[in-house]
């Protein structure tokens, strides 16, 4: 008498990955695709804001304003740059605050470099987001509103941003 049924298993889709690394070649398109899909906010922290690559999103966060997407930018003092970053940190800032972006300037070596769309995607690594031209970098994109939310209030900025 066999008391065992034969079990058939029936092969599951397997789940999206909720993380992908990219580099400094790959980050980019995906990077905008992700912000022109927020739907709230946008956070990013990148030390450094270079004319360069400003020229290259200025479109996106254009359209992310005109659709009342609320965006916060975290960048280092400008004074605590060389003086060529320094006039380029000053353009971009001047450039945010004339279309509406909130401008948060960190001090004492800031250094992070992430973005938070929406408090369900982080993206986060060594690519100075508002300013990589040469190096190589790799970037994480996590979306995990369980992870975003997590790295929001490790950051502590609920401080800053409502």
């Amino acid at each position: 008498m066999n008391w065992f049924k034969p079990i058939r298993l029936i092969p599951q889709p397997l789940p999206e990955p909720v993380s992908i690394l990219y580099d400094e070649t790959t980050f980019y398109n995906k990077f905008k695709q992700d912000l022109l899909e927020a739907k709230q906010e946008v956070i990013i922290e990148s030390p450094f804001i270079a004319t360069r690559r400003l020229e290259k999103l200025k479109p996106v966060f254009e359209t992310l304003v005109d659709r009342g997407i609320k965006v916060f930018i975290m960048t280092r003092d400008p004074l605590e740059h060389d003086e060529s970053m320094s006039k380029q940190a000053e353009a971009g800032i001047r450039y945010f605050e004339a279309l509406g972006v909130q401008i948060l300037l960190c001090s004492g070596g800031h250094h992070r470099k992430l973005a938070i769309i929406d408090r369900k995607v982080l993206r986060e690594g060594s690519l100075n987001i508002l300013s990589q031209t040469k190096s190589r970098e790799i970037m994480r994109r996590i979306k995990s509103e369980t992870t975003a939310l997590e790295t929001f209030e490790f950051l502590k900025l609920d401080r800053f941003i409502y």
